[in-house]
């Protein structure tokens, strides 16, 4: 892991220099009847900008589940990626989009190309993490589940990294970049409870927790060593 940084439930792969997030679920808050502080178009917004300053990528991807509603899309939705997008052109950055199984529309709101995955510079492949895909790499960046963790009684986003986990290959999964996911703990989940197949053993996955206090990073055992000190 020493080439990757994390941030605010995003990585940045240094080598290829490129950011990803995962779950956009863009259009969640219309659905949800919860009404973020922010508002979750600002907020996306404020949070990607934040992160195209620090880290300055040349490309952003974001790891399916670009949007949230399977059968409709507001003005709002469109609106808001089309911000997203020009915080990246903006920034001088490439934007990137793969599809999740959320993103049966995304095409209506995007005409740029949908990938089903996205191959970096350093052979990193990017994808949803629903299902397998057809390319072979030593590492995979995958959304989907919703990682988190609950350490004190407090819940946190968090990225499960897995080393030589699938087909010999490293994994590294990513929280919903979307604050209104609150996350699935995964303190007591056993792999079966997983919806990735890039999951076949979550006890091999070391919990790594970015904290916005202090802005450390924090690296944990794996699961199954883990899950004895909580």
């Amino acid at each position: 892991m020493h080439d990757l940084s994390f941030r605010d439930r995003a990585v940045f792969l240094a080598g290829p220099e490129t950011l990803v997030v995962a779950d956009l679920h863009v259009g969640r808050d219309e659905v949800s009847g919860v009404e973020f502080p922010l508002g979750e178009r600002a907020d996306l917004r404020e949070r990607l900008d934040g992160l195209l300053a620090h880290y300055k990528p040349a490309v952003v991807v974001v790891a399916g589940d670009v949007l949230h509603s399977f059968s409709q899309i507001s003005p709002a939705v469109t609106a808001s990626l089309d911000e997203l997008a020009d915080c990246c052109h903006d920034a001088g950055a490439t934007f990137v989009l793969v599809a999740g199984n959320h993103d049966t529309m995304l095409s209506e709101v995007w005409d740029g190309p949908i990938h089903e995955s996205y191959r970096l510079t350093d052979g990193t492949v990017v994808c949803h993490g629903h299902e397998a895909v057809d390319e072979d790499a030593e590492r995979y960046v995958v959304g989907h589940d919703h990682p988190a963790i609950e350490i004190e009684g407090q819940r946190r986003p968090c990225f499960l990294f897995g080393e030589a986990v699938y087909r010999d290959a490293d994994v590294l999964m990513l929280p919903a970049f979307n604050c209104l996911a609150a996350g699935v703990p995964v303190n007591t989940m056993q792999t079966s409870d997983f919806q990735s197949p890039f999951v076949t053993d979550v006890d091999a996955f070391c919990p790594v927790v970015y904290d916005t206090d202090s802005h450390e990073t924090l690296t944990f055992p794996p699961l199954g060593e883990f899950r004895k000190m909580l």
